[in-house]
């Protein structure tokens, strides 16, 4: 899976970036169960990866909900 640019998140709408933030996290979850078992990554960097996606969504999101609140 190629990672997330800034320009396809924000494309997504709240519901969309959810389920692609619960996504993200259950394969980080994934990855950082099978280094601790021991095993051995296809791709290292592939864990930093998915820490920097799941950061990029968290950032547009509060970006999305400090616009909403800023409008009130």
């Amino acid at each position: 899976m190629p990672f997330l640019r800034l320009t396809s998140i924000r494309e997504m709408n709240s519901t969309e970036r959810e389920a692609k933030l619960r996504e993200l996290k259950v394969e980080l979850s994934q990855l950082r169960a099978l280094i601790k078992a021991g095993g051995a990554l296809e791709s290292p960097s592939r864990v930093k990866e998915i820490r920097r996606a799941i950061a990029r969504v968290m950032t547009i999101q509060n970006e999305a909900k400090l616009e909403l609140e800023g409008r009130q």
